[in-house]
């Protein structure tokens, strides 16, 4: 892996599961991390696990919904670190899964999309003028396999994560000549705490969908952070507006 020495990484969403993950792994590279979060306590704790894997970090509490504190939240980056050259877009919640669309809450959906949607649009629309400043860096927002397919787990959670995936190409070709590059990564079911309240309080559902990954698991928190760190390396420098499946195989065919 290219260590983005000095580098600065910014990662909403980073309290817990595949937030906390990534910064984590952005630190083992060199490179320094912001961590926003609503829980405090948590985003500390992440920032405290980032300094372990020997680097430094800093917790600011966000809200991806709130337009003036995800300002504030790039204002603190570049602050503290001097500028922003990567962003994961990661914050999110599911909503209500296993309701059909005519009987979804309708304030519900209002929520998922604010956080799952429109918090990827306020996050770039604040971080693309600091890495602009930069002369350029990466941004990986989260979609979903949901983002791809239809399916059980809600109208809004599936609506959002398709709208990531068209907002993530149309931003990909807005600021591609300017050396930010855009992607999207789109995990099947990962260990995390989503996952556990989605899928294992019923042991027949959890039995389905593992049967779904035809690699024979879920994933890991680990395996999709590397995939964000790779993303936003210099590895991956003639990728932009791309929706990286990371799923088992998924959605390789039935």
């Amino acid at each position: 892996m290219t260590r983005p020495s000095e580098k600065v990484a910014l990662i909403t969403g980073g309290s817990s599961g595949i937030g906390r993950a990534t910064a984590v792994a952005f630190a083992k590279t060199g490179a320094r991390v912001v961590v926003a979060a609503r829980r405090r306590a948590e985003g500390e704790e992440t920032v405290r696990l980032v300094e372990a894997a020997g680097s430094t970090g800093l917790f600011v509490p966000a809200d991806v919904r709130l337009a003036a504190e995800l300002r504030a939240l790039v204002a603190a980056c570049v602050e503290a670190y001097g500028g922003l050259d990567y962003a994961f877009n990661n914050a999110g919640i599911e909503g209500t899964g296993y309701v059909k669309t005519a009987d979804y809450d309708e304030e519900t959906f209002r929520q998922v999309i604010d956080v799952n949607l429109t918090g990827v649009f306020l996050s770039m629309k604040y971080e693309i003028p600091a890495l602009l400043a930069r002369g350029g860096g990466a941004i990986v927002n989260m979609s979903s396999v949901a983002g791809l397919m239809g399916g059980a787990v809600g109208a809004a959670y599936h609506a959002s994560k398709h709208g990531v995936v068209g907002l993530t190409k149309t931003a990909a070709l807005d600021y591609a000549k300017a050396g930010i590059r855009v992607n999207a990564v789109c995990p099947a079911v990962i260990t995390t705490d989503m996952a556990k309240r989605l899928f294992y309080q019923d042991p027949g559902i959890a039995k389905e969908i593992v049967a779904a990954h035809p690699i024979g698991r879920i994933g890991t928190v680990d395996e999709v952070a590397d995939a964000v760190v790779w993303l936003c390396s210099d590895q991956a420098s003639f990728i932009t507006g791309e929706t990286l499946r990371i799923d088992g195989g998924m959605l390789a065919g039935l």
